[in-house]
């Protein structure tokens, strides 16, 4: 089978070593190239508390506790550790209107391929993995683990629904984008690194209400999977399009080009004032090139 259409296991495995050096909570802000100059910071791995004992010289004064030190009558502060575990949710669309691409590979096997590196990568610094994949029909939820075995189930759930994926498909999605929200919400409950790879096909005002829910006790990275034909048609020459049972050709010449153009514009806005006004960092992800770099030039590597 062609890897480029639908993704094999052993594609998806090799991205383990596409790892090293990646890190999903980036020192930089996330640009989006939807959202202009605005950035957002992702918050991070979080402190939890250790101890309370007496201050020492060169403990950090901002750290003392004034309560305790009163009912003591001796200077204490409190002592931090930073969080070793933070759980990572991966929600991963795998619909149908995913399975398009024009160059290299679909909006669907760019998807599965983000989520596999962003899983492997969870693994190797020692995070809990979970995922909720969800195609046309079907939501796949694997509860995360601190394992490699979740992860290769995660890597076989997205093989299994990106192969259901057909041009000859036809079928609406039973499923939706808000469907899989209230999954990840069910799931990530707190303190959770929630990566949401989709097209956004099918948001509306419930979407934004179920996002801001889900970022106000979490982390959430809004990846983008885009294909530039999706974006701007040929002025000139003759192309057909087809759904898997109608098909139409689509027109030529700069009116149709700019007005296809234009609808595009209006979509992008409607996903970047939803995200921008929750504070969601968007990563856009191409199909035309190749994920890990594209990740790498955008998350940076951490020291």
């Amino acid at each position: 089978m062609d890897t480029s259409i639908h993704p094999d296991l052993k594609s998806l495995l090799r991205l383990r070593y596409e790892t090293h050096g990646f890190s999903l909570l980036p020192r930089q802000p996330v640009h989006s190239l939807l959202s202009g100059r605005h950035a957002s910071r992702l918050r991070g791995r979080g402190l939890t508390f250790e101890e309370l004992r007496r201050y020492q010289a060169g403990d950090d004064v901002r750290l003392i506790d004034w309560k305790a030190t009163a009912r003591k009558r001796a200077a204490h502060v409190r002592v931090f550790t930073e969080e070793r575990d933070r759980p990572v949710l991966l929600v991963v669309d795998q619909r149908s209107p995913m399975f398009f691409g024009s160059q290299r590979t679909t909006k669907a096997t760019a998807a599965a391929e983000v989520a596999a590196l962003a899983a492997w990568r969870a693994i190797e610094v020692g995070d809990r993995v979970g995922a909720i994949i969800f195609g046309d029909d079907e939501c796949v939820t694997i509860r995360p683990q601190r394992s490699r075995r979740t992860v290769l189930r995660i890597c076989h759930e997205l093989v299994r629904l990106n192969r259901r994926l057909s041009a000859t498909g036809g079928t609406s999605p039973t499923i939706g984008l808000n469907d899989a929200l209230q999954s990840a919400l069910n799931v990530a409950r707190h303190d959770f690194l929630v990566v949401l790879v989709t097209d956004y096909h099918g948001h509306d005002a419930e979407t934004q209400s179920l996002a801001t829910r889900l970022a106000a006790h979490n982390d959430v990275l809004a990846v983008l999977v885009y294909d530039p034909l999706g974006i701007r048609v040929p002025v000139s020459g003759h192309m057909r399009v087809s759904d898997g049972i109608n098909s139409t050709e689509v027109p030529s010449g700069p009116a149709f080009a700019g007005r296809f153009e234009e609808e595009f514009r209006s979509h992008s806005m409607q996903i970047r004032n939803l995200l921008k006004s929750i504070r969601i960092p968007v990563l856009p992800i191409c199909t035309h090139d190749e994920v890990p770099k594209q990740l790498f030039d955008a998350l940076g590597r951490s020291s």
